[in-house]
């Protein structure tokens, strides 16, 4: 019998075609406003992204509040995404509402500061740490900034990333490991530049690769999320963090980390959880409630030596800095988010509600006799339909099941339940309710069944 991931293909197969008509069918209105108006799109989406939801076409989105959407044919879904953590701590906080509507009333953009912006500053070293902070529009672009300054004051070329890492579209980070070289990326688009010029690729959990790159003495950074998480999730062994920390010391790199996604594990991060001392530390997606918002931190250190640098180089463009980053209406959100929303009782309630759904999803997969296994990271939740733990990138490629993932998505959209169309990540919020990750433990048990029923 051929099977996927402990599942029968012939099954899956069938079920996923059910489930796509079911979704389909009952859509008419969606279906037709994509039909009349999709057209003025590349791709008939906004961005070519959207095509990777598995559902047979998108959905409209009406409202979203809470932790809940309705779309346009009047169904109401609990969302699980919560725009991939963009939405981390539920749609449009109210604190975050108040001061968008608020300082909409005063100018959106006029590239000056604000007495809000100041308060910005203080809360985000009240919350992450002393670091000396910027504003970026996405923490892509902040990612990419902390590379510029890392070389610039290392006045070294590379940067260490790890095998099947995410740091949003910057170029410098898209590379792979092959047979153990480092390649670029497949699939990449328009590409022309040798990306393994400026960067070297290892595997996650390997200090031993780690050390062999730092060697020669061409790396100015070592750039890492805590935790691996835009494959299926990888967790650091013991010692790993603390390990990259001992050996960017001892090969003068420095060690920026990317919580973009792992702010997900509790109020400050999980490096500052964890005592991990960042050279270099980004924030992105909810860090404004859901307004388009980064930052990113120099230690005292560093920007010390950057300023040392800055007042060397020649004067011109810094290759830094886009026009919209760090305006006023970004600065009210941010503000708001720090001080009223991003709190240790949220995080308590929502590290509540996600181990509930944790515990549910083991349970539901051990019912069911299934090789799979559940991640958490705080908030974070993930089913990996594969034996874990898993170890590194390879791993994490090798565990992910495409067909199987996209069928079990649409299956629980049918069933009220959205979650992130990247892996089979689930985030639980301060708002999402008890309720809510009962109906997702359910729509999962109900969906397994019909998978793993004996004729």
């Amino acid at each position: 019998m051929d099977q996927i991931a402990g599942i029968d293909s012939g099954r899956l197969r069938a079920f996923a075609r059910a489930e796509a008509a079911r979704f389909a069918a009952q859509r008419p209105q969606t279906r037709a406003a994509l039909e009349a108006g999709a057209d003025a799109f590349l791709d008939r989406v906004p961005m070519h992204w959207m095509r990777d939801w598995p559902m047979p076409f998108p959905l409209l989105v009406k409202t979203a509040r809470g932790a809940r959407l309705e779309d346009l044919d009047g169904f109401g879904i609990d969302d699980f995404c919560l725009g991939d953590t963009g939405s981390m701590f539920g749609h449009s906080p109210p604190p975050v509402a108040r001061a968008i509507r608020k300082q909409a009333r005063r100018g959106l953009t006029y590239m000056l500061p604000t007495a809000a912006a100041l308060e910005a500053g203080r809360l985000l070293s009240d919350v992450f740490g002393a670091f000396r902070w910027q504003v970026a529009t996405t923490a892509t672009d902040a990612n990419r900034f902390a590379i510029r300054v890392a070389r610039a004051v290392t006045g070294r070329a590379k940067i260490l990333v790890f095998n099947g890492c995410y740091h949003g579209t910057v170029d410098d980070v898209m590379v792979a490991l092959q047979d153990g070289r480092t390649v670029a990326r497949p699939g990449l688009v328009g590409q022309v530049a040798d990306l393994t010029a400026g960067a070297v690729a290892v595997e996650f959990n390997d200090l031993a690769a780690v050390e062999a790159a730092l060697a020669g003495g061409e790396v100015a950074a070592i750039l890492t999320e805590p935790v691996m998480t835009n494959s299926c999730m990888v967790l650091p062994e013991p010692d790993f963090l603390q390990g990259l920390r001992a050996a960017a010391d001892r090969h003068g790199a420095l060690l920026i980390v990317d919580e973009t996604h792992t702010i997900s594990s509790g109020l400050g991060g999980y490096a500052r959880g964890q005592g991990l001392r960042a050279d270099i530390l980004v924030v992105g997606k909810c860090v404004a409630g859901g307004l388009p918002c980064a930052v990113w931190g120099l230690s005292d250190t560093v920007a010390a030596r950057f300023h040392v640098y800055d007042a060397a180089r020649a004067p011109g463009h810094s290759g830094m800095g886009t026009t919209l980053s760090a305006n006023p209406l970004q600065f009210a959100a941010l503000r708001a988010t720090l001080a009223e929303v991003m709190t240790q009782a949220n995080y308590a309630r929502m590290e509540r509600r996600a181990a509930r759904l944790a515990e549910g999803l083991t349970r539901v997969i051990a019912a069911h006799g299934l090789p799979w296994h559940v991640v958490r990271v705080g908030a974070r939740v993930e089913f990996i339909c594969a034996p874990g733990p898993l170890r590194n990138g390879t791993e994490a490629a090798a565990a992910h099941q495409p067909e199987l993932e996209a069928a079990l998505h649409v299956g629980l959209v049918n069933r009220g339940c959205l979650i992130a169309p990247f892996h089979n990540m689930m985030l639980a919020s301060p708002v999402t309710t008890k309720a809510q990750v009962d109906r997702l433990i359910a729509a999962f048990d109900e969906i397994l069944t019909e998978l793993t029923r004996q004729e």
